[in-house]
């Protein structure tokens, strides 16, 4: 299907995340709270420095899905749990634990 190039294009908008939802979710490695992103659609994890994605009004909390968050984007909460101090990945664990 073709778009005449004045017409408006219809560009769904992004499905919303229950708000009680919301409220009970906790990041599945640190089990702290979840900053929701509405214009990226993540849950962000500050503390464990990881944005979980949204898809289709879905949160999706694996480890393995979560997107690594740059400095600029982490609004500085304070302390790493002692299981992420130092570590390269925030899902691994050492070994020997």
């Amino acid at each position: 299907m073709t778009n005449p190039s004045n017409a408006p294009v219809d560009v769904p908008a992004a499905p919303r995340v229950d708000s009680e939802l919301l409220e009970i979710l906790v990041c599945p490695l640190t089990k702290g709270v979840l900053r929701y992103d509405p214009d990226r659609q993540e849950l962000i994890s500050e503390r464990a420095r990881l944005a979980y994605p949204i898809r289709d009004g879905i949160p999706i909390m694996l480890v393995d899905e979560a997107r690594p968050l740059d400095d600029g984007e982490v609004r500085g909460e304070t302390g790493a749990p002692p299981d992420l101090a130092g570590g390269d990945h925030p899902g691994g664990e050492s070994a020997g634990r």
